[in-house]
């Protein structure tokens, strides 16, 4: 059924299409969700000059941004094949049609009568595709290459993604424009180091001091390597928490901790809920993320945020996360990274007030104002 949730159009002149299915999927957003999601939510709030309606293929989200006169839904299903039939057929032939599209995933509609703008988030499955199906890992090659190529302008949320785009895709350099994804200030904050945690740790079973890995357990995020350089750290009081669900190739994680007798000093907290997640992270001694990729990194920004000093890898684009206010390690060498924790531990007060700095950056409104600049120019 095709629903139309809208109030009045206001101009039909600044008319602006969205594909909002990335922010629209789940409700517990990660990575191109939580982009698509935070960038929707932040123009609504901050643009009430021009006119947008969001397409959707799915049913409206109850915490998406509410309709109000010049921000509307379009709902056309079905979802299968989208982008490649069901939305190009709406925008030529349902008036009145937008004057720019902006998709907020890595497909624009394959045919379109306006100008098209994609967002690229990272291109891991270019370097990883084994951790894909593939029949997914073929239709996000495809699919993404000819986006590139059709698309009027390109958003890269980081100059790493930006770089990683030039070096795979023939693509002209000055159209790709890179905004940073912003974070949620009113979450995380340092406030949330005066308030108790005691019913949180609790809940997971942990006990401070605390060293912190968020992320889903896969071979990408390097676990094996952090848990080895931990058990370098020879500390008796110290924890090692690794929050996250399950994602694949995890046997191994679990296989060495038993090998290393780490039982009582390794805490995996299965998969931890939205609201739990900034009190774990403001109490943690440090916050690790050695990946071997990342095409941004937010839990990197969101524990500077809380001001908890980080450690990340040398690979993708988190060195350009963190500047110069995270210790940076070579996540191939077990040493580099027990070398890294114990250096984050010791220049923990500078890494805080470096880390607090540095998450200035990363502002919701910044990315949305540098967004409608972009769409201005084609409408």
């Amino acid at each position: 059924m095709i629903t139309t949730i809208k109030y009045n159009v206001m101009g039909i002149n600044s008319f602006i299409g969205i594909d909002g299915n990335e922010a629209n999927l789940v409700q517990h957003r990660l990575g191109s969700n939580q982009f698509a999601y935070g960038l929707l939510k932040t123009i609504e709030k901050i643009d009430t000059t021009h006119s947008y309606q969001t397409y959707l293929s799915t049913p409206l989200l109850n915490d998406m941004p509410k309709t109000r006169p010049g921000w509307n839904y379009r709902v056309i299903p079905p979802h299968k094949l989208w982008t490649q039939w069901r939305l190009p057929l709406d925008l030529y032939f349902r008036f009145p049609r937008p004057k720019v599209f902006l998709s907020l995933s890595h497909y624009v509609p394959r045919f379109s009568p306006v100008p098209r703008i994609v967002t690229i988030t990272d291109l891991g499955y270019l370097k990883f595709p084994e951790q894909l199906l593939k029949k997914d890992l073929l239709q996000l090659k495809l699919w993404t290459a000819y986006s590139l190529k059709v698309a009027d302008h390109i958003i890269a949320i980081s100059e790493f993604t930006k770089q990683d785009i030039l070096d795979n895709y023939q693509i002209d350099k000055s159209k790709i424009s890179v905004i940073y994804p912003g974070y949620d200030r009113s979450v995380f904050n340092v406030s949330l180091k005066k308030g108790g945690a005691k019913l949180v740790l609790r809940k997971y079973n942990i006990s401070t001091p605390y060293l912190l890995f968020l992320g889903a357990l896969k071979p990408s995020k390097n676990v094996e390597r952090l848990i080895e350089a931990f058990n370098q750290l020879n500390e008796n009081d110290i924890k090692l928490v690794i929050a996250g669900k399950k994602g694949w190739l995890y046997e191994s994680i679990f296989e060495i901790v038993k090998k290393l007798n780490l039982e009582n000093k390794v805490i995996f907290t299965g998969f931890v809920s939205d609201k739990d997640i900034p009190l774990l992270m403001s109490h943690a001694e440090a916050f690790a993320l050695p990946s071997l990729y990342e095409g941004f990194g937010m839990p990197v920004v969101e524990s500077m945020a809380c001001g908890v000093p980080v450690l990340v890898s040398n690979q993708g684009s988190l060195p350009e996360v963190v500047g110069n206010a995270g210790i940076v390690v070579n996540p191939y060498e077990v040493q580099s990274i027990a070398n890294g924790i114990k250096k984050t531990i010791k220049e923990k007060e500078r890494l805080i007030q470096d880390g607090l700095k540095r998450v200035r950056l990363f502002n919701w409104d910044i990315s949305a104002k540098k967004t409608i600049t972009l769409l201005d120019q084609y409408l």
